[in-house]
């Protein structure tokens, strides 16, 4: 491995150094979501539920937040589902300029994130690997088979809570969707970007008295695989495990 990688990445990726982007040379937009080949018929999920008359004050969430790696057998239902993925990747609008906005805060409103969950345990959906189609707040099933779980636990450094969820979300990046405006310094703000989607997700799972653990370990090139994706213009960022948490 080159010695001072990181060092040269920022270097490399300071704004001095930065070439015009393709948006500048005005080359076509990007589309704001990946296509998705469709092999059965997605899910369509209920809008996103409503908070609870008990739920947490922002600041009651933001103290009781920590990382949680020991998860019940309760499973999550699919309205509790939903609110996390609303809350992490949820679509306000879809801009005329071909930009959304959501529910998190991203660089230029370039929104480069694509949502895979791994499903365990929540209600009336079987267990498998799945896509968010954010735009029309769908699911859309990617594998179903009975090893998926093990195969992601097996990427993610055999971490045993990641099959002991009842959720593990798995955000990749579409890099050109960043890139477009940024260039080489979008590199930088996808992992800005990863850190706003993971906190929504620790406040918005302690809203459904749930627990995650996010999750930077794992081997990049066995995950992407396991996603059908490149790893070049599209690859793994993070993931985090959700769980509902041990009484």
């Amino acid at each position: 491995m080159t010695a001072g990688i990181g060092k040269e990445f920022m270097e490399r990726t300071k704004y001095k150094n930065m070439e015009p982007a393709d948006q500048i040379r005005g080359l076509p937009h990007p589309p704001v979501e990946l296509d998705f080949s469709i092999q059965g018929s997605t899910i369509s999920l209920p809008l996103p539920a409503q908070i609870p008359d008990d739920a947490l004050t922002a600041t009651q969430a933001m103290y009781q937040r920590k990382s949680v790696r020991q998860y019940s057998d309760k499973p999550l239902t699919l309205d509790e589902l939903s609110y996390l993925l609303w809350c992490t990747q949820g679509v306000k609008s879809v801009e005329a300029h071909l930009v959304t906005m959501r529910t998190v805060p991203s660089a230029g409103a370039r929104h480069a994130f694509e949502t895979y969950i791994l499903i365990n345990r929540v209600e009336g959906l079987q267990p498998g690997l799945y896509r968010f189609l954010a735009v029309d707040h769908e699911l859309a099933p990617v594998k179903l088979s009975e090893d998926i779980s093990d195969l992601i636990t097996d990427a993610c450094l055999k971490q045993k809570f990641v099959k002991a969820s009842a959720v593990t979300f798995i955000w990749t990046a579409a890099m050109y969707r960043m890139t477009y405006r940024y260039g080489q310094r979008g590199y930088r703000y996808v992992h800005l970007d990863a850190g706003h989607v993971c906190q929504n997700l620790y406040l918005s799972a302690e809203v459904i008295r749930s627990g995650v653990c996010a999750i930077a370990a794992f081997d990049d090139d066995k995950l992407n695989g396991i996603l059908d994706i490149d790893g070049e213009n599209q690859f793994a960022v993070y993931v985090a495990a959700v769980g509902k948490k041990v009484e």
